[in-house]
């Protein structure tokens, strides 16, 4: 498809479709989290998708250590992290926003592993987020600000980092199916994946809950809790991976993956309208700020030459 040829209507009604499923996936977190610990309800995310998925998808053709690894650092790092954080308290809205630091833990680690250089505009873009991380934060501002909890917010960037983790993983499997002349399979990599995660999160569950609370919640099951991790496994996982590869296929890059910027969008005004999450004006401007220095760092601002810092 040409570069400057727009998306059909059936695609563009998949991709907002897709930004509203990914946004919304932090309020569902929240509601599952009402009847089911954490990482036992990010446990079963991942054991729906390996049990139904795996029968009809493909083995990606790149090496085991890489879907291991990738299972590990998206599974285990990044979804056992947010599902914690937002158990002890992270707003769910507040959550959409943070995890999109990740692209600043992404710089500096193609910096370290793949010798790639800051570009100007993702330093600029870096220090505007650090002035919206602490406005969100709740630590400054009027005395009646709604307090972020600082182990919840930290757990919570930490998540992004593993995030950032796993598509350095990407890359490095990228570039083992290239030098095999084949193409790698995302959609196939996250079901593969999704093997990994569910034994090392159940063991954390059983260093985090008592195997007594464990089983009370699983043999009480409320119908929100299965209705959550049913959405995050089908909907989140199967659905919006599958729409985003396909897209990726169809499209130029440029003209897709702006379309993550506006999952924090439907994540905060989804949380908004479900949850009730109310957010300061201050904390609102912290959300605003974080998501301009997004799209300073991806497409830098008028006049600002793209040099390497």
């Amino acid at each position: 498809m040409k570069a400057g040829e727009a998306m059909s209507k059936r695609d563009s009604f998949l991709a907002l479709l897709l930004v509203i499923v990914w946004g919304a996936n932090f309020t569902v977190i929240k509601l599952g989290l009402s009847g089911v610990p954490s990482l036992v309800l990010a446990a079963s995310r991942f054991f729906i998708v390996s049990a139904t998925a795996i029968f009809f998808v493909r083995k990606p053709q790149i090496s085991w250590k890489y879907i291991v690894i990738y299972g590990l650092t998206l599974g285990v790092g990044q979804f056992g992290l947010l599902f914690y954080a937002i158990e002890i308290g992270m707003p769910a809205g507040v959550a959409s926003v943070v995890l999109q630091t990740q692209p600043f833990f992404t710089y500096l680690l193609a910096a370290v592993f793949l010798k790639e250089a800051f570009k100007r505009q993702q330093v600029v873009g870096l220090a505007i987020m650090a002035v919206g991380l602490l406005l969100l934060s709740g630590i400054y501002g009027s005395g009646d600000l709604a307090l972020v909890p600082v182990g919840a917010l930290i757990m919570t960037l930490f998540a992004a980092f593993f995030w950032s983790v796993s598509n350095i993983v990407i890359r490095f499997a990228n570039k083992e199916a290239e030098r095999q002349g084949k193409k790698l399979d995302m959609l196939g990599l996250v079901v593969w994946s999704s093997l990994v995660p569910p034994i090392p999160l159940m063991l954390l569950a059983l260093n985090v809950n008592s195997p007594q609370e464990i089983l009370m919640a699983l043999t009480n099951l409320k119908l929100i809790s299965v209705f959550s991790a049913f959405y995050l496994a089908f909907l989140a996982t199967l659905f919006g991976y599958g729409v985003w590869t396909m897209l990726f296929d169809k499209y130029p890059t440029g003209k897709v993956a702006p379309l993550s910027l506006l999952v924090p969008v439907t994540g905060l005004l989804s949380a908004r309208l479900v949850l009730g999450e109310q957010l300061t004006p201050t904390q609102w401007l912290g959300c605003a700020i974080i998501l301009a220095g997004l799209l300073i760092s991806n497409f830098g601002i008028p006049g600002l030459k793209t040099a390497k810092a």
